[in-house]
């Protein structure tokens, strides 16, 4: 018994030193933390409140009228045995993130590693070329101009000169051409902020290690790419992945702004379309403990994704 005694009261005196040590270091670090608390009230004001917000809302039904009144799983239980058109969402957002995340994120680092070696006036240049479809309000017009479907269209009035085709194609009203188009246009526009990030982390690495590295005996540039480049760049790596992912899983406004909202017979839905067909203020269900449910599973998805993905970072170079 007094052993018990003795051993609760040893504890307690260690959590008493713990947080006396803890709030010293507080005090001590103060200065960085004041500095760190805006980002951190700001991140948890919009990021995680609106996460754990959302979570609670799946389990409701909520129309922001009424209050929200507690269903259990049912909103679940729809969203995967009783709606189709979620079923199909999910089949054509997976279709694309695992061909555009993949290819993007490659193809952002082949680029980015090409253009590193230029001279720093024609490196400029090309990163603004590569990026700037990224940030252009009139990229979706580009593409409306392309596959047009009467024979004004770019790829319509090409393909009747060259004798392929006898009359135009509706290219953006027919299911079946709506996931290769989403595909070819989400690459153009997928380069952005992961092969900026690219092109940063390769002016960071240590030109000193290359020279070593020959005297050590690597022969050649894809050597030095795996076991000096990749492995400077983990932390470059892990942000675009993420970023490829985030933008992959959550493609939207490619859809809505050539195929159309919904587009025909749903072939270019998505998981954040259904969503915001659920949840938007534009829309006239306003049913936002299912849009919560929507929004929950994709997270859950998103998160999930981006695990996988740097075990994997992890172990280049390695």
């Amino acid at each position: 018994m007094n052993k018990t005694i003795i051993t609760h009261e040893q504890k307690r005196i260690n959590r008493q030193k713990k947080r006396q040590e803890f709030w010293k270091q507080v005090k001590k670090s103060r200065v960085s933390y004041s500095m760190v608390a805006p980002f951190l009230i700001i991140f948890f004001t919009f990021t995680v409140l609106p996460v754990l917000m959302s979570f609670f809302l799946s389990f409701t039904s909520f129309d922001m009228l009424q209050a929200p009144k507690f269903i259990g799983l049912d909103n679940y239980i729809n969203l995967f045995l009783n709606d189709e058109v979620f079923l199909i969402a999910i089949k054509n957002t997976f279709i694309l993130a695992v061909v555009t995340g993949p290819v993007s994120y490659i193809l952002a680092f082949v680029f980015a590693w090409l253009i590193h070696e230029l001279p720093r006036k024609i490196r400029w240049l090309m990163t603004l070329v590569f990026y700037a479809p990224s940030i252009s309000g009139s990229a979706y017009l580009l593409w409306q101009l392309i596959f047009s479907s009467d024979m004004y269209g770019v790829l319509n009035a090409t393909l009747i000169h060259l004798g392929v085709i006898n009359a135009p194609i509706l290219w953006l009203e027919t299911p079946r051409y709506a996931l290769p188009i989403l595909i070819i246009v989400q690459l153009w526009l997928s380069l952005g902020v992961t092969f900026l990030a690219f092109i940063a982390g390769l002016q960071t690495v240590d030109r000193t290690l290359y020279e070593a590295a020959a005297i050590d005996g690597l022969r050649n540039r894809w050597q030095e790419l795996w076991f000096i480049t990749l492995p400077q760049m983990k932390s470059q790596l892990m942000f675009g992945a993420v970023m490829q992912i985030t933008s992959a899983l959550g493609i939207a406004a490619v859809s809505i702004n050539l195929l159309g909202f919904p587009s025909v017979e749903y072939s270019g839905h998505t998981i954040v379309t259904h969503l915001m067909d659920f949840g938007s203020t534009n829309s006239t269900r306003l049913e936002m403990g299912y849009a919560s449910a929507i929004a929950t599973v994709l997270f859950f998805i998103m998160l999930g994704s981006n695990l996988i993905v740097q075990k994997i970072i992890r172990r280049v170079g390695s």
